[in-house]
C-alpha cells in the first residue's frame, strides 16, 4: 500500500519523507544536531537511502545526521512493515527504525505510544533490540516491554527488519526470526494505545543516555546506515 524503492537520486524523496531537525537531545541526552534536506546526512543513490551521521561542528552540535519521518505524509493502523537495512557500527552510535502515533488522543509520550522495529547500540554490536512503550511500559518506569536477537553481521549485511501488527498483537521480526511478541490485554490505552495511526523514523542518533553509554569512539565517524526499501502491506 505505499513504499519507497529508493530508485533516484538525490534528496529523499519530498512527497514521502519529512525531517525532524535540531539539537534537543531528543529526550535522551543525544548529541547530534539532525539536519533537513542536507545531502551529507541524508542522500539516494544506486538503490539505497543512506542516512549519515558526521563528526563535525554544526549549529553548536560536535555531530551531524538526519531523522528522516513519514509524519504528515504517511501513516498507518496495521499490517506489515518492512524495511531491508545495513546497520553502522562503532560505540557511540544508535541506529533506530521506529513508529510514533499521529494522533494525539491519548495524550504524550508514552501514552500515545511507540513502536520499536529495530534499535542498536554500537557498544553491543552483535544485537538488535525490539521494544514497545505505552504509558503502562515504558523505560522511565523501567517496565518497558521488549527483547534482543544475536546477530553477527548487523553492519555487514543487509537485513529485512519487519513489524506485523493487528488489532490484537505486534510482532517483530528480523529476517524470517520472530524474536519479539506483544498481546493486546484488553486493558485500555494505557496498556495499548496502538489502535491509532502511527508515522515511521529512521535515524542514526550519536551518544544519549543508551547510544553513549560506554562513551563515543570518534575514530569511526562518518557511519552510515544504509536501506534498500521500505515496504508497508495491508492485510488482506
Amino acid at each position: 500500500v505505499w513504499s519507497d524503492e529508493f530508485n533516484y537520486s538525490g534528496l529523499p524523496d519530498r512527497t514521502k519523507w519529512g525531517y525532524d531537525t535540531g539539537h534537543s537531545g531528543w529526550g535522551n541526552n543525544e548529541l547530534q544536531y539532525y539536519t533537513a534536506k542536507r545531502i551529507e546526512n541524508a542522500s539516494v543513490a544506486n538503490g539505497l537511502l543512506t542516512i549519515k551521521a558526521i563528526k563535525e561542528n554544526y549549529q553548536g552540535a560536535d555531530y551531524t545526521s538526519a531523522r528522516l519521518v513519514t509524519k504528515g505524509k504517511a501513516s498507518w493502523r496495521y499490517g506489515r512493515i518492512e524495511v531491508r537495512a545495513k546497520l553502522p557500527y562503532g560505540r557511540g552510535i544508535w541506529p533506530a527504525i521506529w513508529m510514533l502515533s499521529a494522533d494525539k488522543t491519548y495524550g504524550e509520550w508514552p501514552r500515545i505510544g511507540e513502536i520499536d522495529i529495530m534499535e542498536h547500540v554500537g557498544y553491543n554490536p552483535d544485537s538488535v533490540f525490539a521494544t514497545i512503550h505505552t504509558g503502562a511500559y515504558n523505560h522511565t518506569i523501567g517496565t518497558q516491554k521488549g527483547q534482543a536477537f544475536a546477530c553477527k553481521d548487523l553492519s555487514a549485511a543487509f537485513h529485512v527488519y519487519a513489524l506485523e501488527w493487528t488489532e490484537k498483537k505486534i510482532s517483530i521480526f528480523i529476517d524470517s526470526n520472530k524474536y519479539f511478541e506483544f498481546d493486546n490485554e484488553g486493558k485500555g490505552a494505557a496498556v495499548w494505545p496502538f489502535d491509532k495511526k502511527f508515522f515511521l523514523l529512521l535515524n542514526i542518533a550519536v551518544g544519549g543516555d543508551w547510544g553513549g553509554k560506554m562513551g563515543i569512539d570518534n575514530s569511526i565517524f562518518p557511519q552510515e546506515m544504509q536501506i534498500d526499501y521500505v515496504r508497508v502491506y495491508s492485510r488482506s
